[in-house]
C-alpha cells in the first residue's frame, strides 16, 4: 500500500454539507450545481491509504454511512444506485478522545469499536521535551530555504528557551514561533532576543509562580539570561533550599548536597550568601 496514494480528508474544514461528496464523490445532476460527476477520496484512494483527520466532527448520518463503508467495503456516490468497492486502508485522526465522546453518546459506540483495531496515543509536545530541539533545528532549516535567510547559529540560549515554554499550540506553535525568529533574525545567529515577547513572557511568569514541593518559591530567571546564569540560579536556589530544611546547619547541609564543608563554604561565597569577609 506504501506505493499507492496517500490521501488525506480534514474534516473539520470541510463544510458538514459537502462532506459525504468528498468522502464518496456524486454524479452529474445529484444536486444544483453537480453539473459534472466527481469521484470521492473513498474512491480516489484505490488500494492506497485514506487518512480522516478530526474524524469527531462527522455528524451521526455520517457515521453510519462510514460505518456501513468499514464493514462491508461498499459505498455509493451521491445521487447514483450504483454499488463501488473500498480498498484503501484507513486511518482516522482526532484532537479529541473518542472513547469519552462515545461515553456521552457523541459519538457511535459500534462506530468507535469498528475503528479500534489499532490505536496510538501522540502525547502533547510538552510532555515530549527531547523532540522540540530536533523539531526546532528542522524547521529552522526548512525556513530558511522558504524564505531565503541565511542562519550560521542558533544559540544554546535559544534553544533553552524552546525546551522551557509549554506549547499549549504543539507542532504548529513551535514552528511559527520558529518562522517568526528566523524572519527577525539580523545576525545569522538565533538568540533569545528574536523570539516573540509572549514566548519569554510566559516562561518568566511560570518560572516567576513555580513552588517547589514544600511551597517555597523558586527563584525566577529571566528567559534571556545566558546559560550559565540560569544553571546559577538553580544551584543558588538548591543551596538555599538544602540550608533552610536543616535549619542553617552547614555539615548537615553539606551532606546532603554531597559536599565537603568547605566546599559548602565556597559556593555559599560565590553567590553571596554569606560576607565575603568571613
Amino acid at each position: 500500500r506504501n506505493e499507492d496514494h496517500l490521501l488525506t480528508v480534514p474534516c473539520g474544514a470541510i463544510p458538514p454539507d459537502l462532506i459525504e461528496t468528498e468522502l464518496f464523490g456524486h454524479v452529474k445532476g445529484a444536486f444544483t450545481s453537480a453539473d459534472r460527476s466527481k469521484i470521492g477520496k473513498f474512491e480516489a484512494a484505490r488500494k492506497g491509504t485514506l487518512l480522516l483527520d478530526e474524524i469527531d466532527v462527522l455528524n451521526p448520518a455520517q457515521q453510519v454511512k462510514l460505518l456501513r463503508v468499514i464493514e462491508t467495503g461498499e459505498f455509493e456516490p451521491v445521487g447514483s444506485n450504483e454499488t463501488r468497492l473500498f480498498e484503501a486502508r484507513l486511518i482516522v485522526a482526532s484532537n479529541v478522545d473518542l472513547k469519552g465522546l462515545m461515553e456521552r453518546n457523541e459519538f457511535r459506540a459500534d462506530l468507535y469499536y469498528r475503528l479500534n483495531v489499532m490505536e496510538f496515543h501522540l502525547p502533547p509536545l510538552r510532555e515530549r521535551p527531547k523532540d522540540i530541539v530536533p523539531m526546532a533545528l528542522g524547521f529552522v532549516e526548512e525556513l530558511c530555504e522558504l524564505h531565503g535567510v541565511r542562519i550560521r547559529r542558533v544559540h544554546p540560549d535559544f534553544l533553552a528557551c524552546l525546551k522551557g515554554y509549554d506549547w499549549p499550540g504543539n507542532i504548529r506553535e513551535l514552528k511559527n514561533y520558529v518562522r517568526r525568529a528566523v524572519l527577525f533574525c539580523r545576525t545569522g545567529e538565533l538568540t533569545p532576543r528574536d523570539l516573540a515577547p509572549h514566548l519569554t513572557a510566559a516562561i518568566r511568569r511560570r518560572d516567576a509562580a513555580h513552588l517547589d514541593n514544600d511551597g517555597v518559591k523558586a527563584s525566577a530567571v529571566d528567559a534571556s539570561a545566558s546559560l550559565t546564569d540560569r544553571v546559577a540560579a538553580s544551584e543558588k536556589a538548591m543551596l538555599e533550599e538544602a540550608l533552610r530544611k536543616h535549619n542553617n546547619n552547614r555539615t548537615a547541609t553539606a551532606k546532603t548536597l554531597g559536599l565537603s564543608r568547605v566546599g559548602l563554604y565556597k559556593k555559599m561565597r560565590k553567590y553571596g550568601m554569606i560576607d565575603r569577609r568571613s
